[in-house]
């Protein structure tokens, strides 16, 4: 098969076709960051780089069979500002559609954040197929909600795999001993110098959240109905980070934040290391190797889970 990847990072595309037993003839793929490519290229030299996808036109390539690929999210993420289809990032979406348009392959899919309803139906009604919403930590120990609109038929959700935190750390990493009070508390300062609050009656390994996030709401609600009190942050300014009682890491992000961070086994807080990250992605350790530390975040933040996507490119016939 002729595969066509837009947008492709580190090409988590070619080794989910791998996994999904897809024979690869050729896997044509359109990026423009360096270190990205050489990381790509690192893992599979038989690659075909062709450029910036704004440039390319479906005249110049060959019959394509399946066309993959994760349009830039931030101006729709939830976590961003929500831009939407006014954001410079946002609009590569419609050069996926252009593309579409012109190679005309068997198979599609495009993935992206969880976003509002009205900017999904807009890519729905351009794709002309409504998504597949699946969550990473059915095949990973990451929280990572995406949205996969596909023409390939008949695709379910993976079936759980039940992986936990405690699966994919690392041992005797370092990190700031976490030390318990008489009543069994321990007050940290976070890596941005925000307050952590952890518990000596919850067994590592656990992640830490924010409180001023979905998941931070919901357990202020449940402390204020068993205790009366309110822990609503101060301020603005002012952040809390507490235990995330589930056996799952936070969605991972391009760079390195409190929300990254665990209490291992030793009783170390401390960033995730980046072989960690790999292994949330369902990465081989190692395979980010060939950049700066930086720069393997940010591609782990960007990139895919990989074995969600090999589920879905498994249901190809």
């Amino acid at each position: 098969m002729n595969i066509l990847s837009l947008f492709d990072g580190i090409s988590c595309g070619y080794l989910a076709l791998q996994r999904a037993d897809i024979k690869i003839d050729r896997y044509f793929a359109s990026e423009i960051e360096t270190a990205s490519i050489n990381v790509a290229k690192s893992n599979f030299p038989d690659i075909i780089e062709i450029g910036d996808v704004t440039k390319l036109k479906g005249i110049d390539l060959p019959n394509i069979d399946i066309l993959i690929g994760g349009s830039p999210c931030q101006g729709f993420s939830f976590a961003g500002k929500q831009l939407n289809f006014n954001d410079s990032r946002s609009k590569l979406f419609f050069e996926f559609v252009r593309l579409l348009n012109e190679v005309k392959p068997t198979y599609f899919f495009l993935e992206n954040v969880k976003m509002k309803k009205e900017y999904r139906d807009v890519i729905s009604s351009y794709l002309g197929v409504q998504p597949i919403e699946i969550n990473s930590s059915l095949v990973s120990a990451q929280h990572r909600r995406r949205l996969y609109w596909t023409n390939i038929p008949n695709v379910t959700l993976p079936e759980d795999r039940n992986i936990s935190i405690n699966d994919i750390i690392e041992d005797n990493v370092g990190g700031i001993p976490v030390i318990f009070n008489e009543n069994g508390i321990c007050t940290l300062r976070a890596m941005n110098g925000k307050s952590v609050i952890l518990e000596s009656s919850i067994k590592p390994p656990y992640t830490i959240y924010e409180s001023r996030t979905d998941e931070g709401k919901k357990q202020r609600r449940l402390l204020k109905q068993q205790t009366g009190r309110d822990t609503t942050p101060r301020s603005a300014n002012h952040k809390e980070y507490r235990i995330n009682k589930k056996d799952k890491c936070n969605c991972i992000v391009t760079i390195k934040s409190e929300l990254d961070c665990i209490v291992d086994r030793q009783y170390n807080y401390r960033f995730l290391t980046i072989t960690e990250m790999e292994r949330l992605q369902t990465l081989p350790d190692g395979y980010t190797n060939y950049a700066s530390e930086t720069q393997r975040r940010k591609m782990l933040g960007n990139g895919w889970t990989v074995d969600v996507i090999a589920h879905i490119l498994s249901h190809i016939k």
